[in-house]
């Protein structure tokens, strides 16, 4: 997290941030290690707070590494995504007011950097920098949206020819139909393994109330708006899905 300008210390239960943000863990059901659940915690020490939700993997030798890799992938982007919600300066993530090219109807979305990664990737981050991948899934996603302020869309897709693999999480939980339409769409597969995993988060009106990300941990609540005049944001260039951020992808090789 310190890689985002923030600081978190560990508390108990979960490892308190700035303000009244923290992240909470639990373990995944999951046998072959590596694979933890982390929410970020937008208004702690309130039971009905926005808590976003993901679960994440990582590929290592040890357990130790693997967990190490997926909190890494889930800061990468998972994190940066909530964090540009927070901060709303386009820093962490790109802008689409709802209606937008690149956006949904009646919701603000948020979409935090990609994490490319495997082999010979190149071709899949600059597919994925180009192509707007929410309204593509919208009309399954849409209604499985909570009445919640705050709700994620995960998407996790790539592989190789004739061994892909595409999944789209809405709030953690699959939704067959967005996966369906996402294998549909053409990113490139090559001879070699290499995945993509982006996050996307879904903001209505009115704004959520939040602690500040970076106001020196005072615990004062702020706004988090998601009207279009708010705050400055950054809209993607050219109407796609955040080519200005994502040309900055975290590549692993």
């Amino acid at each position: 997290m310190a890689s985002l300008g923030l600081e978190f210390q560990p508390d108990g239960d979960v490892v308190r941030g700035p303000g009244t943000t923290a992240v909470a863990v639990r373990e995944h059901a999951d046998s072959t290690g590596g694979h933890v659940d982390l929410g970020y915690v937008l208004r702690l020490g309130e039971g009905e707070g926005p808590v976003v939700w993901d679960c994440t993997a990582g590929l290592g030798r040890t357990e130790e590494e693997r967990l190490q890799n997926a909190v890494r992938m889930w800061r990468t982007t998972t994190a940066s995504t909530v964090v540009e919600l927070l901060d709303g300066r386009g820093m962490h993530g790109d802008h689409f007011p709802a209606g937008s090219p690149g956006g949904v109807a009646g919701w603000h979305a948020i979409q935090g950097p990609a994490c490319v990664f495997g082999f010979r990737s190149t071709p899949l981050g600059d597919w994925v920098a180009e192509h707007q991948l929410l309204p593509a899934v919208a009309e399954s996603v849409l209604p499985r949206l909570t009445g919640r302020d705050v709700n994620g869309v995960k998407f996790f897709f790539g592989g190789r020819s004739g061994d892909d693999v595409a999944e789209v999480r809405v709030n953690g939980e699959p939704v067959d139909e967005a996966s369906a339409a996402l294998r549909e769409l053409p990113w490139p597969r090559g001879e070699r393994l290499a995945w993509v995993r982006c996050f996307v988060l879904l903001a209505a009106e009115p704004p959520v109330q939040a602690g500040s990300p970076a106001g020196g941990g005072t615990g004062t609540a702020v706004p988090v708006a998601v009207a279009s005049t708010a705050l400055p944001w950054r809209p993607g260039s050219r109407g796609a899905a955040g080519a200005g951020l994502l040309r900055r992808l975290l590549r692993h090789r």
